[in-house]
């Protein structure tokens, strides 16, 4: 299957979930900027695709040309690659997930690249299609500096791509309106209730927290874990989220016209 195929298949087993079992049943199924949300999906998933696909191709060539491709870090005197494949996911997958987390706090750190995620955090309502809310430029950040250190442990081009599209499910799950439990796994995996928290358009527990994509033993960690029980935030945003407009291109737009206005 190709990535769009998979995309497709999990935002549908989402929107059923979210039907069946919602968190939040006040929640409407059609709810404001979901035809965005929608829009942005169709858009970054296939850029996705396209960039990934590109940065796989150049693994493989990279692979087959052997005198031409970068040199594994090889940990323990090996290429990941002649690992078996079960075991390259799990440590392609922690190593990835923890790229990813790194790169989420400087998206919320670095002002300038705070411009464009604010996008993603303009959402007032979380279900799945939250989830490719993002300016394509976060998809830029992300492979830019995710791929070459996953290219220099080694690892091959399907295994990356089982974990690309393993956290696009999990993205989806974190991001759902879908009423599930993970009890004690929460201190390792990152769960609906959980990221929540990093929606929170208030300071409690910090401005920023719950970085974790995948993996929320990064946050527990390194103390920027904040998940109170038994309830949710009251309300999801930014503090100065008024400030972005409802136009999906406008949107786009944004983080070039919110400069000029400071």
């Amino acid at each position: 299957m190709s990535y769009w195929q998979w995309l497709i298949a999990i935002s549908l087993a989402f929107a059923v979930a979210e039907r069946l079992r919602p968190a939040r049943r006040e929640q409407r199924a059609v709810r404001p900027q979901l035809g965005n949300d929608l829009a942005y999906m169709a858009f970054n998933g296939h850029f996705f695709a396209l960039l990934s696909g590109a940065v796989l191709s150049w693994i493989g060539w990279s692979a087959w040309s052997a005198e031409k491709a970068p040199e594994p870090l090889a940990p323990f005197g090996m290429s990941v690659t002649e690992w078996p494949i079960a075991v390259q996911f799990l440590v392609l997958l922690v190593v990835a997930d923890f790229l990813q987390w790194c790169i989420h706090r400087l998206l919320h750190a670095v002002p300038f690249l705070w411009r464009f995620h604010k996008l993603h955090h303009s959402i007032h309502a979380m279900d799945w299609a939250g989830n490719f809310r993002f300016h394509w430029v976060e998809i830029v950040v992300y492979r830019s500096l995710l791929y070459l250190p996953l290219t220099l442990l080694g690892g091959s081009g399907s295994v990356l791509f089982a974990v690309a599209v393993f956290a696009t499910a999990w993205g989806h799950f974190n991001h759902s309106n879908f009423d599930v439990g993970i009890g004690r796994l929460g201190y390792v995996f990152n769960s609906p209730g959980m990221h929540l928290w990093h929606h929170d358009a208030s300071a409690e527990g910090g401005k920023a927290k719950n970085f974790g994509i995948v993996l929320s033993l990064w946050d527990w960690l390194f103390g920027t874990a904040y998940w109170p029980q038994g309830r949710d935030p009251q309300r999801i945003g930014y503090l100065e989220d008024a400030e972005m407009p409802a136009n999906l291109v406008r949107q786009l737009g944004f983080p070039a016209t919110a400069r000029k206005a400071e």
